[in-house]
């Protein structure tokens, strides 16, 4: 039987693997990381590549490592200085600096050596522990924590699902399949999305055709530096937040905190620049109806204020399904255990997220009680602590 497992081998799950054994002395052969992919970080990896992305919404101090400083520590070596660029303001550091310090801190701690190839399949409560269901077999565990998300459910909005199940040119950025590099040519590409990696996405695209990307916005630009207020880190600003009882008016808050569909200043620069040098264009516009049949080329998008687009390649940066994560599996153990869910079906947990006696969660599913940061580097690391604490 296993100390612990660890669900999900994402930025969240690898940050807690690295914490547990380095910070709380776990010892490797007492915790596994159960992810259905064969390297750390392999979604997030590809979704920020295919994005276009160049520098980090994040600052430097929210990185892998428990460690705020691990990340400057590591741009000053051999192996991370050829490539330490960061953009102001708050010192973000470039996408491939990044991913290089965490293979670093994968390869230092040997943390592809926790890692076992699966995907849960059920939950089970056994005597002094848990019982984890996968297709290559039962895991039994003291502590199961529960370290998944939404990043392999796109949201597909509701006009969009005839023209992916009738075959029509359309993508989305977070599909499992979607490889920006390997789109074929087109004459007029169309991106929906009002937010970071709309907009990213746009720009990159056009950069491959310059003057034939239309990005579609339902809104004027959002400017944040941050997905949320860094306040949000800070205990005073969540004391209050944690004095509500009423859980779905803590969701209520979250939403209100979150900067959905907002850029940090540089990527609006970098859209204003773009658009004036005709690399690309915009609307902002919502959209009624779309229309296409396999024998016309180009989908129709018709527009609320009038007028319609033309698209032979359209591609989605909807964001993720905002449904509770888990699927079937975790639904059963809430109906199984009467585990306690708030009115939208997440998790209402204690102060050191634990769902029941020995399950814990971070990320999403921690949300109504580390606040708008858990789906974010920072919210891993504040996670990690409270549950390492327990």
């Amino acid at each position: 039987m296993l100390d612990w497992l660890i669900v999900g081998g994402g930025i969240q799950g690898t940050h807690i693997s690295l914490y547990l054994t380095r910070r709380k002395g776990v010892a490797a052969d007492r915790i596994r990381v159960l992810d259905p992919h064969l390297v750390p970080l392999a979604i997030w990896e590809r979704h920020s590549s295919n994005t276009g992305m160049e520098y980090l919404r994040s600052p430097h101090a929210h990185n892998l490592h428990f460690d705020p400083f691990s990340l400057v520590t590591f741009a000053r070596t051999r192996a991370g200085a050829p490539l330490a660029r960061f953009t102001e303001p708050f010192g973000r550091p470039a996408l491939d600096l990044f991913h290089a310090h965490s293979a670093h801190l994968i390869e230092q701690y040997h943390l592809d050596a926790l890692r076992l190839t699966g995907r849960a399949e059920g939950l089970t409560r056994i005597p002094y522990g848990w019982r984890v269901a996968t297709e290559n077999g039962d895991i039994e565990t003291r502590r199961v924590v529960i370290a998944i998300g939404n990043t392999e459910n796109p949201n597909w909005p509701q006009w969009s699902l005839p023209l992916r199940d009738a075959g029509a040119p359309i993508s989305h950025v977070f599909e499992a399949d979607f490889d920006r590099a390997q789109l074929p040519a087109w004459e007029h590409a169309l991106v929906v999305g009002g937010g970071i990696t709309a907009v990213q996405t746009a720009l990159s695209l056009a950069m491959t055709q310059p003057g034939t990307v239309t990005l579609l916005t339902r809104h004027a630009e959002r400017v944040h530096n941050f997905d949320s207020d860094p306040a949000w880190i800070d205990s005073r600003q969540l004391l209050p937040f944690h004095q509500t009882n009423d859980y779905a008016q803590r969701r209520a808050i979250i939403r209100e905190a979150r900067h959905r569909g907002s850029v940090p200043p540089d990527v609006a620069r970098d859209l204003k620049t773009g658009l004036e040098g005709g690399l690309l264009e915009q609307r902002i516009d919502d959209i009624t109806s779309v229309s296409w049949t396999p024998d016309q080329p180009a989908i129709e998008i018709h527009l609320a204020h009038g007028g319609s687009l033309h698209t032979d390649r359209l591609v989605l940066a909807t964001g993720f399904d905002s449904a509770r994560p888990g699927g079937e599996w975790l639904a059963k153990a809430v109906v199984d255990y009467g585990l306690p869910t708030a009115p939208d079906g997440y998790p209402i947990l204690s102060p050191t997220l634990d769902w029941a006696h020995g399950l814990y969660v971070m990320g999403p599913l921690a949300e109504l009680e580390v606040g708008p940061t858990a789906r974010n580097f920072i919210g891993a690391r504040l996670a990690a602590e409270r549950i390492g604490d327990s």
